[in-house]
């Protein structure tokens, strides 16, 4: 099975059901999701990092190769990741992977 991918998604904490409904919608598989926390822009920034919630939310997607576009630009819509500060995404290629069932009905 060489034809899958899997879309990573950071939010901020409390955005990923939604993300998730909207990519289960357009023909996702599934989803897991699990807490996290961010470190790196909020210490650069000083007084300003109180605007940066550090509690992340990271959403994993598998998909296959033709759905995967669908997939990725209703989880950009659903979490606004167009706008900054509001998390970001990316695809990886699945070089193997088992478990992954064919027929999901």
């Amino acid at each position: 099975m060489n034809d899958l991918k899997l879309i990573t998604v950071i939010v901020q904490r409390g955005k990923a059901e939604k993300v998730v409904d909207a990519a289960l919608k357009a023909g996702a598989p599934g989803a897991t999701y699990y807490y996290g926390r961010g470190t790196g822009v909020r210490q650069k920034l000083g007084v300003l990092s109180k605007l940066i919630v550090p509690e992340k939310e990271i959403i994993l997607i598998i998909t296959k190769e033709g759905q995967t576009d669908s997939v990725f630009d209703a989880i950009v819509k659903a979490g606004k990741l167009d706008k900054k500060g509001q998390g970001f995404a990316f695809i990886h290629e699945i070089d193997r992977a088992i478990g992954f069932l064919e027929d999901y009905s």
